[in-house]
């Protein structure tokens, strides 16, 4: 049964994607804090190269996971370099758009707030809602969109 643009039922997969796509960048989101960690402590890298490292690993992870569950109708659960690279890119795409809300809320928050550590926090966790927003778009819409009828 095919279903219209505006059904109810497109709507739920919609959010059930969006959920798993949450998830697993909750997962991705320690893997690449425990990454960065060992890196600065374990092996006395500086914080720039272990955060690209432990960025690169972690979206690493997260194009897998995405591949094998939240994308899997999208993907047939097939890893392609192509779709990696897409991804990944679509991951620069969303770590630009969190410094970018982090910044400027810090900025806008100075205006209303004094507490400086308050005002980071706030001005973090928004940054993470543009970059949820950023990438579930890109992943969504461009990497793992749905294949037309024409496409093989």
């Amino acid at each position: 049964m095919a279903q219209d643009a505006d059904s109810p039922h497109r709507h739920i997969g919609l959010f059930r994607k969006a959920g798993s796509f949450a998830a697993i960048g909750l997962v991705n989101a320690a893997i690449d804090f425990a990454v960065f960690w060992v890196a600065v402590q374990t092996f006395d890298f500086s914080k720039i190269p272990a955060n690209v490292m432990a960025w690169a690993v972690a979206v690493t992870a997260s194009y897998m996971m995405n591949t094998f569950i939240t994308f899997a109708a999208e993907s047939g659960r097939k890893l392609r370099w192509r779709s990696y690279v897409t991804f990944a890119g679509s991951g620069i795409a969303g770590l630009v758009a969190n410094t970018t809300a982090l910044l400027v809320g810090d900025w806008l928050l100075a205006f209303v707030m004094d507490n400086e550590d308050g005002r980071l926090a706030l001005a973090k966790i928004g940054a993470i809602g543009a970059s949820f927003i950023v990438n579930f778009s890109m992943s969504h819409f461009i990497v793992f969109r749905p294949k037309a009828a024409n496409d093989n």
